[in-house]
């Protein structure tokens, strides 16, 4: 798992990327709760955006983003972090609102 925990990170994220590993995805720290708004520019793989609250449970999943695509995809309601998976990969492990997502990045912030 990569983190995007810096202004640089998130900006970047995935961008350029050809390619990523079925088990592979990026956690983003967005340091504040808010709603969150990302975008597909310069990326070419499709993703599963799951945006998560501060508390770790997931709020809302854009599933199967278009690839190199500048709409906005928002998360719909307030949010403190975003996990980016390959495309598919939310529907495959059975991720859904509700769920709970734990990493050391989001206990550390509760």
């Amino acid at each position: 798992m990569e983190l995007a925990l810096t202004a640089d990170q998130r900006s970047e994220g995935l961008m350029y990327r050809r390619e990523m590993a079925p088990d592979h995805g990026m956690l983003f720290d967005m340091e504040r709760v808010a709603p969150a708004h990302f975008w597909m520019r310069n990326t070419y793989i499709s993703l599963d955006i799951i945006f998560i609250e501060k508390n770790g449970r997931v709020a809302t999943i854009a599933a199967n983003t278009e690839p190199l695509s500048e709409r906005m995809i928002g998360s719909g309601v307030p949010v403190r972090f975003v996990l980016e998976l390959v495309a598919g990969t939310a529907a495959k492990i059975g991720l859904a609102p509700g769920d709970r997502v734990d990493h050391p990045v989001i206990a550390a912030a509760q």
